[in-house]
C-alpha cells in the first residue's frame, strides 16, 4: 500500500503540469488580457466591452499613433505599450512566461495579483474561511442526511415513506440552489415575512466582542441559510445514488445466502450490504466536495454577500488576473488530487478486500 501511495503522489506532479499547461495555452488564446485591460482603462473604456480604438491627448497634443496589435492601442505611445507589457511580464514569450510560472510554483511563490495589489496567497487565505465554512459544513450535512435517507428508502422501497420522500427529492433536484437561496431570503431574512437570519457576511460586526459560545452561535447563525440552500440543492443526487446502490446490493445472491444463514436484517444490511454499496458513494465524494468547496457556492456567495474563493476565481477570470487564476487553479487542482487519493484509500477502510497495490501489479 505504501508503494501505491508513493506512486499516486508522484503522479500528481505530471498531472498538475499538464493541467496548468492546457489552461495556459487556452488563456493565451483568449482576448482581453491584462495588457488590453490596462489599455482600455487608459483610453477610458471598459475592457469588458471588447476594448476600443481611439486617441488620447497629452499636454494638449495628440500622442503619436502606434502600430501595436492590441485593440484600442492605436493612439498610444509604443514605449508606453512596452512598459505595460513589461509590467505584466508580457515582454517575454509565452513559453518563457510558462517556465517562470512553473519555477515560481515549485518554490510556492504564486506571485501578486495584477489588479488587487496583494499576493495571491494572501488573497486565498483571506477568502478561505468562507469557502471552508460553506464547503465543509454543507458536504458534511449533505452526507449525514443523504446516506441514512437513501438507506431508509432502499429498505422501504415502494412504501408511502419512499413515495413522499421521492417527491421531496424531485423538488430539490428540479429547483436550483440559488432559487432556494432567494426563497430563504424572502421568507427568513427580512425579505417579506420573517427576519430571523442575517443577510450578509460570515460573522457580525461585533464578533470579536462576543464570548466563545456567542461567537459559535453567531457563526452558525450567519451560515444557516447559505448552507441550507446548498444542501437542499445538492442532496437529491446523493440520496438517489445511495438508494440505488443499496437496492442493487440487496438483490444479490450473497444477501440471500446471509439471510438463509439466520442473520438479522440489520446484520445483513450493515454487515454485508453497507460496505459494498458505499463504494460507489465514496467514489463520488472527491468530486462532490471539490465542486461545493470551490465552484458550487459561487452564486450562494453572491446572493448572501459572502466573499469566498468561488467569487475570487470568477472575478479573476473576468478581469484576466492571471496570477490569481493560475494560483487558485494550482491549489484547487492539488487539493482535488489529494482528496481523490484519500477517497481511494477510504475504499480499503470500507472494504479491506480491496488492494490497489496488487491490482496495479
Amino acid at each position: 500500500m505504501l508503494a501505491y501511495i508513493l506512486r499516486r503522489l508522484l503522479l500528481i506532479i505530471p498531472t498538475l503540469f499538464g493541467i496548468l499547461l492546457i489552461n495556459f495555452i487556452i488563456i493565451q488564446a483568449a482576448p482581453g488580457g491584462p495588457v488590453e485591460q490596462m489599455i482600455a482603462k487608459l483610453e477610458g473604456f471598459d475592457a469588458a466591452a471588447g476594448g476600443a480604438t481611439g486617441r488620447i491627448s497629452g499636454g494638449g497634443s495628440e500622442v503619436a499613433a502606434s502600430s501595436s496589435s492590441y485593440r484600442g492601442a492605436q493612439g498610444l505611445d509604443p514605449e508606453l505599450i512596452k512598459d505595460i507589457e513589461k509590467l505584466y511580464g508580457f515582454d517575454k514569450s509565452a513559453p518563457e512566461r510558462f517556465w517562470i510560472m512553473i519555477s515560481n510554483y515549485l518554490q510556492l511563490d504564486f506571485g501578486e495579483s495584477f489588479f488587487r495589489d496583494a499576493k495571491v496567497t494572501d488573497l486565498i487565505m483571506e477568502k478561505m474561511p468562507v469557502s471552508i465554512s460553506l464547503g465543509l459544513w454543507s458536504t458534511l450535512i449533505m452526507y449525514l442526511v443523504s446516506i441514512p435517507l437513501g438507506v431508509a428508502k432502499a429498505v422501504r422501497h415502494g412504501s408511502a415513506f419512499d413515495v413522499w420522500t421521492s417527491t421531496a427529492i424531485v423538488v430539490g433536484y428540479a429547483v436550483p440552489a440559488f432559487l432556494f437561496a432567494i426563497l430563504l431570503i424572502v421568507v427568513f431574512a427580512g425579505g417579506s415575512y420573517l427576519d430571523w437570519f442575517p443577510l450578509r457576511g460570515l460573522t457580525s460586526n461585533n464578533f470579536d466582542e462576543l464570548s466563545t459560545w456567542g461567537k459559535i452561535v453567531d457563526y452558525f447563525h450567519h451560515l444557516a441559510l447559505p448552507i441550507t440552500a446548498l444542501v437542499i440543492g445538492n442532496f437529491a443526487t446523493l440520496t438517489l445514488l445511495t438508494k440505488n446502490s443499496f437496492l442493487d446490493e440487496i438483490n444479490k445472491q450473497y444477501v440471500v445466502t446471509a439471510r438463509a444463514k439466520g442473520l438479522s436484517e440489520r446484520g445483513v444490511l450493515y454487515g454485508h450490504v453497507f460496505r459494498n454499496a458505499m463504494l460507489l458513494i465514496i467514489a463520488g465524494f472527491p468530486a462532490a466536495f471539490i465542486g461545493i468547496f470551490f465552484t458550487g457556492s459561487l452564486l450562494i456567495e453572491v446572493i448572501f454577500s459572502l466573499d469566498g474563493l468561488g467569487l475570487l476565481s470568477f472575478e479573476a477570470a473576468m478581469n484576466r488576473d492571471y496570477p490569481v487564476v493560475f494560483g487558485t487553479l494550482f491549489i484547487f487542482t492539488l487539493l482535488g488530487l489529494v482528496v481523490k487519493l484519500i477517497g481511494d484509500l477510504t475504499y480499503t477502510l470500507v472494504d479491506p478486500r480491496i488492494d490497489f497495490a496488487s491490482r496495479e501489479a
